[in-house]
């Protein structure tokens, strides 16, 4: 029975010890955007190397999204590369410090445009610590040093056309209702002339028989 306890809580402190680890890998947020949105992602570095501290942090920057400002954060400087085209495709900052204890993290803010077909972005960090060690968070997400990853949700549908094609529809709605009133006031006017001409008519003949006496008389 003290085996078996014993077993039971060695395994809860390497399953706590596990999952310590697992929670303290470098994450870009936010976890998910939509396409052709203008977003600012953080950068979380934790540093989870006793007796070594994080002195610089970089991120691979994917074609899925266009990276194009930083904000300065005081104690640390930041580099960008680009490709041919200007892109940048990547971003290291430099702690001018001691940098990142392993009771510390940071936050590293930058902003872009997300592309309009994009569906995830991978993001790729590479942590590096004052001894030379450099740990890479490149791989899948069951790995134990997986990369980060933003899900990227379809562009709501724009309903500009709709209201539009909705617009035209109640126009023609519309005109077609002012054509069937104006018809109905014609046939009503049309209806009513042999009342117009009868009472003429009548009048007519009042004042024809009113003449006929007056010149009897």
């Amino acid at each position: 029975m003290k085996r078996m306890l014993f077993s039971l809580a060695a395994a809860l402190v390497t399953l706590f010890f596990l999952a310590g680890i697992a929670s303290a890998h470098v994450t870009v947020l936010p976890n998910e955007t939509t396409q052709g949105s203008y977003e600012m992602f953080t950068v979380k570095v934790p540093s989870e190397k006793d007796a070594v501290s994080t002195t610089q942090i970089k991120i691979d920057i994917p074609s899925e999204v266009n990276i194009s400002r930083f904000e300065p954060k005081p104690d640390w400087t930041y580099d960008i590369q680009r490709d041919a085209a200007g892109k940048i495709i990547s971003v290291t900052w430099t702690a001018e410090c001691e940098g990142l204890t392993s009771t510390e993290f940071a936050l590293f803010n930058m902003q872009g445009k997300v592309a309009a077909d994009a569906t995830e972005i991978i993001w790729k960090a590479y942590q590096t610590y004052d001894d030379g060690s450099v740990v890479e968070w490149i791989g899948a997400q069951d790995t134990e040093k997986p990369a980060s990853v933003t899900t990227v949700h379809p562009k709501p549908t724009d309903n500009g056309e709709d209201n539009d094609q909705s617009a035209q529809a109640e126009d023609e709605e519309e005109s077609a209702t002012g054509s069937s009133i104006e018809e109905d006031a014609q046939t009503t006017s049309l209806s009513g002339m042999p009342l117009f001409v009868s009472i003429a008519a009548l009048i007519i003949a009042l004042l024809a028989l009113i003449l006929s006496f007056r010149r009897r008389s």
